[in-house]
């Protein structure tokens, strides 16, 4: 049980770590903040900014989470959601990065 437990975190720190440094990643080469979105130019532009979102997306939920409110103040049913999504998109995104490395490592 334990064995499994520690395994779903590495697989969440895979993903929450790859979201962030492609969210940094993105931001550097773009120029521009890292958003949710799949809006583009062209079809190929779209889709770059849909694997972007997929990829980054954990790392940009926990910042939405972390926004004031109008008073300044911080809303915890917010950041308790965002954390309980991006940590679960972080589990998907770790298994989906992990599984590319293994296929192509082994």
């Amino acid at each position: 049980m334990a064995f499994e437990l520690l395994l779903a975190g590495f697989i969440m720190a895979v993903g929450l770590s790859m979201a962030g440094t492609g969210t940094y990643f993105y931001q550097w080469l773009a120029g521009s903040p890292a958003i949710l979105r799949y809006d583009g130019k062209t079809w190929l532009s779209s889709m770059g900014h849909l694997f972007m979102s997929f990829i980054c997306g954990p790392y940009i939920m926990l910042q939405m989470g972390w926004k004031q409110e109008d008073d300044g103040t911080l809303s915890v049913a917010s950041v308790l959601v965002s954390a309980l999504v991006a940590f679960g998109w972080s589990f998907i995104t770790g298994l989906f990065l992990l599984g590319i490395y293994f296929a192509i490592v082994h």
